[in-house]
């Protein structure tokens, strides 16, 4: 069955009304609302074979559709249209970043805040002395199965991190400890800090042939946050109570729990999705944390002058509003861009 245009403007329609009004939206909705040049009988065929493809669920016999995780991630990855901040949002961010640009250590921290009330999400902030300051003395892979590798960097300061990497490719030891050599040798002496794109991208173009293997290396090293070092502000936990999604107490209290537990926002934050230039988007069961699945976890990477600063993630329903929180994290790129 294909997932032609006018299915992919039927389900867009969808995931836009959804996250509007968080009901279920049938097919006279869609024909109203939108001016798509069909018939109701058209859509509601066309909205059956979404849901037959998984891009859709019904949630009760008689009502309209909802998005599934699928259609989430489709809506995410190639249907979301650019939203645009009102002058007045766009305002009370450059303020915030423009107040306090001179204390980095604050400026996450208070445009997390800022952000929080804006979105009536949860934010969690992460700042760059968070990120592991240690300076790389070896690295070390070592062949754990088909399918897994294990990473070992061991530090000026005498730390052995350890990781698990994920590959589809086989690599017998030798060959692994030809690439331990490599990346040792441009690695070594340099903290976390230092892997910045361009490095990044040299040390793919020496070794083009594993650059996927170094992407899950990259990701492994550039955010190694344990329960210990792990010092965040988290903004607006109860916004999620505004939410119909959350109206079951004992789901939001277990929400609450959660973002008490340091490893599990340090497992949220690092987790990998969906990337779209500075921003990761995990959606649902692609969480990691099983209370998290219920939920999406936005986060962006911010950088001064090619200086990590720090993270800013976004915690809320499936349905949340990724044009908007795309459009936020955008503006202030391009703030941090220009200090």
């Amino acid at each position: 069955m294909e997932l032609n245009e006018r299915k992919l403007k039927i389900l867009k329609a969808i995931v836009k009304d959804y996250i509007e009004t968080a009901e279920a939206v049938g097919s006279r909705t869609i024909s109203k609302k939108h001016d798509l040049g069909i018939s109701a009988a058209t859509i509601r065929n066309e909205m059956a074979d979404l849901e037959e493809l998984g891009y859709l669920v019904q949630p009760h016999t008689s009502a309209g559709r909802v998005p599934s995780e699928k259609g989430y991630k489709l809506y995410v990855d190639s249907l979301m249209s650019q939203c645009e901040l009102s002058i007045e949002e766009k305002c009370l961010i450059e303020q915030c970043v423009t107040n306090n640009v001179d204390h980095i250590k604050d400026l996450i921290h208070e445009t997390s805040k800022l952000l929080s009330q804006l979105t009536n999400y949860t934010t969690v902030a992460v700042t760059k002395s968070l990120v592991n300051q240690s300076v790389i003395k070896h690295i070390q892979l070592v062949e754990m199965s088909d399918n897994k590798i294990l990473l070992i960097v061991v530090t000026d300061k005498g730390d052995i991190k350890n990781a698990n990497l994920p590959t589809n490719v086989y690599l017998e030891q030798s060959k692994l400890n030809l690439i331990s050599d490599n990346l040792t040798k441009k690695l070594a002496g340099k903290s976390i800090t230092d892997l910045d794109e361009r490095l990044i991208a040299f040390i793919k173009y020496e070794i083009s042939e594993y650059s996927a293997l170094i992407d899950e290396l990259v990701s492994a090293l550039n955010f190694d946050i344990s329960e210990e070092d792990l010092l965040f502000s988290l903004n607006g936990a109860t916004n999620i109570f505004s939410y119909p999604e959350f109206n079951d107490i004992l789901k939001a209290k277990s929400f609450l729990n959660m973002l008490e537990k340091k490893e599990t926002i340090a497992s949220m934050v690092k987790a990998k999705g969906i990337q779209k230039d500075n921003i990761n988007i995990i959606i649902g069961s692609d969480n990691d944390c099983e209370l998290a699945q219920d939920c999406s976890v936005v986060t962006a990477t911010y950088n001064i002058s090619q200086d990590l600063v720090g993270r800013i993630s976004f915690i809320g329903p499936t349905r949340m509003d990724y044009a908007r929180i795309s459009a936020i994290i955008n503006y202030m790129s391009l703030l941090f861009n220009k200090k």
